[in-house]
């Protein structure tokens, strides 16, 4: 007999030609005691979902039926954690969480109070933190309290929206087993949303993926047979857990990703034309103009043939192209000088694409900010294309976590700052070729001129990545560029960037915390030591055939083993 059920839930927004079909014939029975993921991507109506269920939100249609009682509103028996932290600011640890006990056993004693509230703030780990207030906690000690303040109100079910999803790698890993753990030890029925398979996967008993929306649609669900406790790295051993990770991100992307390549059969011209940061920009008069034909009906030029795009890219494979030594950072503190990053060595080949690996705080965007020229270097150098580096230049071509686009600019205007700078020489009708070709290969072919306002986060980043590529540069510089973003939508872009490196084979360093990121796109990853004094701890050759798409990746006999070496070299940094 199911504990919780949801009978033909259906919720739509709005009215007549603006109403949005949201959730379509939502049915899903959930056993006491039992750990549910579901996979939800951005507009699927993941949060709307949760939030029926907690009674927040009313359905149009349909049923939520808790232990043989229908659920009509919010409930103490339903305990919700969203991915905002919502914690009183001016209230210490301890009286967020008495806040809750007060509010759902206003006949308690103050004895009683202070008892349950101790115990599920000592429950999540935070009793040396007692009195401390919001703005003193860490973000995963925030989410610590939010779990705690839900689970001392006493829920029969435990609701929990993407909770982690702002967090990085580390702590995120931590508070996954801590969840578990609490689970395990409170009997609690737990209902994830989550974006993230492998959480699911740690986590979970079932997952049951949420289908892109409108009209959002519970899609097959797939129970997760793996012997509990489950550990990250013995897992890579465990053949049902590579078939079933396989198999649930083959279905999402099946369901999820759209061909992202430009489908209007439009003839797109990439003029033959070097930007004025070219080591031989000089000589350019000795080359002669060209240009690249692409239609959708006819087939592509062969990708990896160096010259398709950028002829004058000489000496691919030039192994000190990018050379650092002993790079060093050094911060002054009021306690004194902070050596963050120390003696940093590393050769790069002209060509190659390096991913840094590394825990929160290591040096990772440090070292990357100073090879932007963006942060001053304390010790040791940095030497690209046998110049060395001592400030910011066009050259050098950086992407962020948020791209930042002037937002009433739209994306044609946005690439055409970038572009006009380094491409002067150009004609108009030259820099509207360039922009336009590489606003098409990220998939905005129909959106160039729209407002960045009026973009998701996902186009916008296509446009920054759009914006780098189009400035031809040495170096390509990509920092947790997709960190913020959902992981369909982060898988999409990863295909894009693949397609457009492989076309350009310009020079590339991303920084990253996600392990797959690293592996699907590097040719070797570089493993960053723990800070103070980050430095270089392992390099790890990456010798999978390309192009590669996850989909092949996650079927590769080898991947698994890459995975693993990445994964124990983090546990290890963990440990120290």
């Amino acid at each position: 007999m199911s504990f919780l059920a949801l009978n033909n839930i259906n919720k739509s927004y709005g009215t007549g030609t603006n109403k949005t079909e949201v959730l379509s014939n939502i049915n899903l029975t959930i056993s006491e005691g039992e750990f549910v993921a579901i996979v939800g991507f951005s507009g699927t109506g993941k949060t709307t979902l949760i939030s029926t269920i907690a009674g927040l939100i009313k359905p149009d249609s349909g049923s939520i039926v808790l232990n043989d009682k229908p659920v009509t509103g919010p409930s103490a028996e339903r305990g919700v954690v969203f991915q905002s932290y919502s914690l009183m600011p001016w209230l210490t640890v301890y009286g967020n969480v008495a806040m809750a006990v007060e509010a759902v056993y206003p006949e308690y004693s103050k004895r009683q109070v202070r008892e349950t509230t101790e115990k599920y703030i000592e429950l999540v780990g935070l009793s040396h933190a007692i009195q401390r207030r919001p703005a003193e906690l860490s973000g995963g000690m925030r989410q610590r309290v939010n779990v705690a303040r839900a689970l001392a109100a006493g829920p029969k079910v435990l609701l929990l929206d993407e909770p982690l999803s702002a967090l990085d790698a580390l702590t995120r890993a931590n508070l996954q087993d801590e969840i578990v753990r609490i689970w395990e030890h409170e009997k609690k029925t737990v209902v994830l949303i989550t974006n993230d398979v492998d959480e699911g996967l740690i986590m979970a008993d079932r997952i049951i993926p949420l289908n892109p929306g409108p009209n959002a649609t519970f899609g097959p669900e797939f129970v997760v047979d793996l012997p509990r406790p489950r550990d990250r790295t013995a897992m890579n051993h465990d053949e049902t857990f590579k078939s079933l990770r396989s198999e649930i991100t083959q279905y999402l992307m099946k369901v999820g990703i759209q061909e992202s390549a430009d489908t209007k059969g439009n003839v797109i011209q990439l003029p033959n034309i070097k930007p004025n940061t070219a080591s031989d920009f000089d000589n350019q008069a000795e080359h002669p103009k060209r240009t690249e034909t692409i239609t959708a009906n006819q087939p592509e030029p062969d990708p990896l043939t160096p010259d398709v795009l950028k002829p004058y890219q000489d000496n691919l494979g030039e192994h000190k192209y990018l050379e650092y030594f002993n790079l060093s950072k050094v911060y002054p503190t009021p306690k004194g000088p902070l050596t963050v990053v120390e003696k940093f060595n590393l050769n790069i080949s002209k060509g190659e694409f390096i991913s840094i690996i590394g825990h929160s705080g290591c040096g990772k965007s440090t070292v990357l900010s100073m090879t932007a020229g963006l942060n001053a270097i304390s010790d040791g150098g940095i030497v690209l294309d046998k110049k060395e580096v001592n400030d910011a230049g066009p050259d050098r071509a950086v992407v962020f976590q948020a791209p930042s686009l002037f937002p009433w600019m739209t994306s044609f205007e946005n690439v055409a700052l970038g572009v006009e700078r380094v491409f002067p020489h150009a004609s108009v009708n030259e820099r509207r070729d360039i922009i336009e070709y590489y606003l098409s290969r990220v998939g905005l072919g129909d959106a160039l001129h729209k407002k960045a306002s009026e973009l998701s986060n996902g186009m916008k980043q296509r446009v920054g990545i759009a914006r780098a590529f189009a400035l031809s540069p040495k170096l390509l510089l990509l920092d947790e560029p997709f960190g913020m973003l959902d992981s369909l939508t982060r898988w999409e872009l990863q295909e894009v960037l693949m397609e457009v490196w492989t076309r350009t084979q310009v020079t590339a360093i991303m920084v990253t915390h996600d392990v797959d990121e690293a592996i699907l796109l590097a040719d070797r990853v570089v493993m960053m030591t723990n800070g103070p004094k980050a430095k270089v701890g392992k390099v790890m050759e990456v010798d999978l055939p390309r192009p590669r798409t996850r989909k092949s990746l996650v079927s590769h006999p080898d991947y698994y083993s890459y995975r693993e070496q990445l994964l124990t070299f983090l546990e290890e940094c963990d440990q120290h």
